[in-house]
């Protein structure tokens, strides 16, 4: 079984290594359902998994140029208020509820990969930084859900720094290994004061992710990201929920209003993507009507 498991890690090194994210996704299912641990045990050591594997994954993209050091730093140091903030009061809630969120937070992190990526109304400067309040906001919120269920966030920090911080998409790949380290290792530190982790298996796992990692970002931009990205998605369906079915009792499942509630969910998510989609319409309009634009003769 442990040959299995260290086969598993490669796949959180390859997935942080190529994508900046789901390392996270991948360490928590492998821990509880191969390696038999506790969910909050399993939580904890995936943050220290995650972040390590994410610190070595980030020197070839420094190396490559492809990190934002002040966008990153600043959001790093944000989001370790919010994942030792998550961390101390993880440890007051029940370990099945923790796996509930997290498998909620497996298929919200599918949704993200299998939606179409928006195109961008109009590129930004290079040098362009994320501006400070979606620094805080994003840091925080992206911060509490690392502390709390150990998903380090990689598939929410990405889009932030590509869509709102502008930045080239493997850029934004390089950066957030940046902020996945800082928070992952502040997670872990409001975790530590409730939880034993068994470090010679977070230290196996590690090795064998931090293999995948350096294989992954030898791969990065090599692969089509799309291709890629929905068939991670579609996985990470799979995965969450074989989560659920494995937390919630049988008698939720055959609960119509559980199925009222996901209904509702789903018409929700509609009409925001809806209005959302309406409300960049005029900027693609406006944005497209500029480029057509002949440029203006002295």
């Amino acid at each position: 079984m442990m040959t299995v498991v260290l086969l598993a890690s490669l796949l959180i090194g390859v997935s942080l290594g190529i994508l900046g994210g789901g390392g996270s996704i991948l360490t928590v299912p492998i821990l509880v359902y191969l390696a038999g641990q506790e969910s909050k045990e399993a939580i904890a050591t995936s943050l220290f998994v995650v972040g390590v594997t994410s610190m070595v994954g980030l020197v070839p993209h420094a190396r490559a140029g492809r990190v934002r050091w002040r966008t990153g730093l600043l959001f790093g140091a944000v989001s370790m208020v919010g994942a030792y903030g998550g961390g101390r009061v993880a440890e007051y809630i029940p370990g099945t509820v923790l796996l509930i969120a997290f498998a909620v937070m497996m298929l919200a992190t599918a949704a993200a990969m299998l939606r179409k990526p928006r195109k961008a109304a109009a590129p930004k400067p290079a040098n362009t930084e994320l501006p400070m309040t979606h620094i805080v906001v994003e840091g925080l919120v992206v911060g509490a859900v690392t502390g709390l269920v150990g998903s380090g966030g990689g598939f929410l920090v990405v889009p932030a720094l590509a869509l709102l911080g502008g930045l080239p998409m493997s850029v934004a790949v390089g950066t957030s290994l940046l902020v996945i380290t800082m928070k992952s290792f502040s997670g872990l530190a409001g975790h530590l004061a409730g939880v034993h982790i068994d470090w010679n298996m977070a230290l196996m796992v590690t090795a064998a992710a931090v293999v995948g990692s350096l294989v992954g970002s030898r791969f990065a931009g090599r692969i089509p990201q799309d291709t890629l990205r929905k068939a991670f998605g579609w996985f990470v369906v799979v995965m969450g929920v074989f989560v659920l079915s494995q937390q919630l009792d049988t008698a939720v499942w055959t609960n119509p209003l559980t199925w009222v509630g996901i209904g509702l969910a789903g018409v929700a998510a509609l009409v925001w993507r809806t209005v959302a989609a309406r409300r960049r319409e005029p900027v693609a309009v406006a944005a497209e009507v500029r480029t057509r634009e002949p440029s203006a003769r002295p």
